[in-house]
């Protein structure tokens, strides 16, 4: 579980955060990122689910940014 991992990041060093949480996904972890970074997120083309409030709202399996 990664709780905004790219926050206080400049846009290369996130990335290379991205990329080593794609690595470890590759080898059949489970990775939950959370994240306001609408970048990242729109990147990365995978599963997204957007809470409100603690209720699910949204759960696209190829998802973007959508609020």
């Amino acid at each position: 579980m990664a709780d905004e991992p790219t926050g206080n990041l400049d846009a290369l060093n996130a990335k290379e955060i991205t990329n080593l949480l794609l690595k470890i996904n590759q080898f059949g972890t489970t990775v939950l990122l959370v994240t306001h970074n609408r970048e990242i997120v729109n990147s990365l083309k995978r599963r997204v689910i957007t809470l409100d409030q603690g209720l699910l709202v949204n759960d696209a399996e190829v998802g973007k940014y959508i609020i």
